[in-house]
């Protein structure tokens, strides 16, 4: 499996040890003309070119570096099974692939799939045959029609403003796995600071079987338990003595094993809880002040897939050098293995979707968008790093509100655990966000300062409401010397010392207010044309590190 790109396992939460990374090279072919389906691409035995998964035909890692618009692709490769696959089922999963994905095994088809962010997974075991298998997959991608969230994917050709290359297709790990006839399809996590971990498993054909688990801290067996399986729902609750609690800088995981029959999973989980109250957000019932940066999780070579798992374990590290706790995951649902780094490092998360692109005044909004967030609630909700939901951002004066607090109300259901936010930034809905924020690209630190100090002194705020208590947006300050074209947010400093003094003064003015509990400093990296990261878009250092890590971590007013 060396010469296997992005190799390792890409759902760490929840791993067999009998499974086949399909990453690397497969037949490909952009059907511009849409006229695949007609020419019936699923049974023919080669198409136009090849392609290197997981990366998607615009980036440079694919082999391809197409850059056009592409509304639909096709991808093809053979598929011979190992012996452990025989007499058992056989599940094919697909990490991400964007937009409305359509499967067929064999020149049959075995699924379709509408979303460009979030995992899925197909059985196929009855359309296998012995020896070789030919899988095919297609992908519809239009992202100017308004009916799909494409996040910060550009609507044009060129990159312009803060929207990028595009991607299409597949840009995340395609993968089989085995299981047996009966077996665990999911389990949540639901934990209390108290030691107490409830486990509610979601199980196929286990009627009658015994479900058990495991949990271990540093190689120790910590607790165990088992329930008889009586539906597709079994709940066990664990009691662990003394517990370690997971928390920002203090990354405590538990081993987590789930068994039924001949069934073995691995898992992992944390003990932690997230509230908020009075303009403070308390991470296991302290208050934590949420030093976030804003990750837009671009890569100049792999667009929306990092190269390695090296390159998104360095991502965090990066932002905690310059001082951060965290990270607003921007206009994208990051994939598992980012969010297992998050949980190993201990770095808090929002989870967000991309919701950009999508006319959320139409009604297609409704059939595309709450299905694909629910998806990402059920993959995500086990990793304690995510530490709140945001599923819109800067939605428009003509937003839909019905559908903004369906949506709302929905990820509440669903997960009362987190704080949400509705829509992050601009156009809130009364009642419908458990922490309110707003975004400021103001770039003079005393005005800056002037502004959120009312705060504390009762004076009203033009544009938002004495109950906010997160700037999740701001900074952005354009520095890109010697760089011609691009942009950012403000005329760009004189010079190095000119930013450090203007970084620092906005970057205090909300450590310093004790209304503030939370701000996002755009942004980690350049991205293309936008050049008001803290490093370059090949993650280089444009400032002296050391310096933004003093400021950024400053003790803040609300901080226990």
């Amino acid at each position: 499996m060396t010469d296997i790109p992005r190799k390792e396992h890409p759902f760490p939460q929840f791993e067999r040890t009998n499974w086949v990374n399909l990453n690397g090279t497969w037949q490909f072919e952009i059907d511009r003309g849409r006229s695949g389906t007609d020419r019936r691409l699923f049974e023919a035995k080669q198409l136009g070119s090849e392609i290197a998964v997981p990366f998607c035909p615009e980036s440079a890692l694919s082999g391809i570096g197409d850059k056009d618009f592409m509304d639909c692709v096709w991808y093809k490769r053979k598929v011979t099974l190992p012996e452990s696959f025989i007499g058992v089922r056989t599940i094919l999963h697909i990490g991400a692939c964007d937009y409305h994905t359509t499967v067929w095994v064999n020149g049959k088809e075995a699924g379709t799939h509408f979303g460009g962010y979030v995992s899925f997974s197909f059985d196929i075991t009855d359309l296998l045959t012995e020896g070789e298998n030919d899988i095919t997959i297609r992908a519809l991608d239009d992202t100017r029609s308004g009916k799909e969230p494409s996040g910060k994917q550009c609507f044009l050709y060129h990159s312009m403003g803060c929207h990028y290359t595009r991607t299409t297709g597949i840009w995340q790990t395609v993968w089989l796995e085995s299981v047996p006839s009966s077996y665990i399809v999911s389990a949540k996590y639901y934990t209390s600071l108290d030691g107490t971990v409830r486990i509610v498993a979601a199980t196929k054909n286990g009627f009658g079987k015994t479900l058990a688990v495991k949990a271990s801290f540093g190689g120790k067996t910590v607790a165990e338990g088992s329930a008889l399986v009586r539906g597709d729902r079994t709940e066990i609750v664990l009691k662990i003595d003394a517990p370690m609690l997971w928390g920002p800088g203090t990354p405590n995981l538990y081993d987590l094993e789930l068994s039924m029959g001949e069934d073995l999973v691995k898992s992992y989980f944390g003990i932690r809880e997230v509230s908020t109250a009075d303009h403070r957000f308390y991470v296991n019932g302290k208050s934590v002040f949420g030093r976030f940066i804003l990750d837009q999780g671009f890569y100049p070579d792999g667009i929306y897939t990092a190269p390695t798992e090296e390159a998104l374990r360095k991502d965090i590290e990066l932002s905690m050098a310059c001082g951060y706790n965290g990270a607003r995951l921007h206009q994208k649902i990051f994939e598992p293995r980012f969010l297992y780094w998050a949980d190993r490092l201990g770095y808090l998360v929002w989870g967000e979707h991309a919701n950009w692109g999508l006319d959320i005044a139409g009604i297609d909004a409704w059939k595309s968008f709450p299905a694909e967030w629910l998806e990402a609630l059920e993959r995500d909700f086990n990793h304690p790093s995510i530490i709140g939901w945001c599923p819109f951002n800067e939605t428009q004066g003509n937003q839909d509100n019905d559908l903004l607090k369906f949506v709302y109300d929905l990820t509440k259901s669903l997960d009362p655990t987190r704080p949400v936010i509705d829509t992050s930034g601009w156009v809130h809905v009364g009642g419908h966000c458990d922490m309110v924020d707003c975004h400021d690209y103001e770039q003079d630190p005393a005005k800056f300062k002037e502004k959120y100090d009312k705060l504390m002194t009762g004076e009203p705020i033009e544009g938002t409401t004495q109950d906010l208590c997160f700037v999740s947006e701001f900074g952005g300050t354009w520095w890109a010397p010697g760089v011609k074209g691009g942009w950012g947010y403000g005329a760009s400093p004189a010079d190095m010392d000119e930013f450090l003094t203007r970084y620092e003064g906005l970057v205090s003015a909300l450590l310093a207010n004790d209304k503030l509990c939370a701000f996002c400093y755009t942004q980690l990296t350049d991205v293309e044309q936008e050049q008001n990261g803290l490093y370059t878009y090949d993650r280089r250092a444009k400032f002296p590190v050391d310096r933004l890590y003093a400021i950024t971590s400053a003790k803040a007013a609300v901080e226990d």
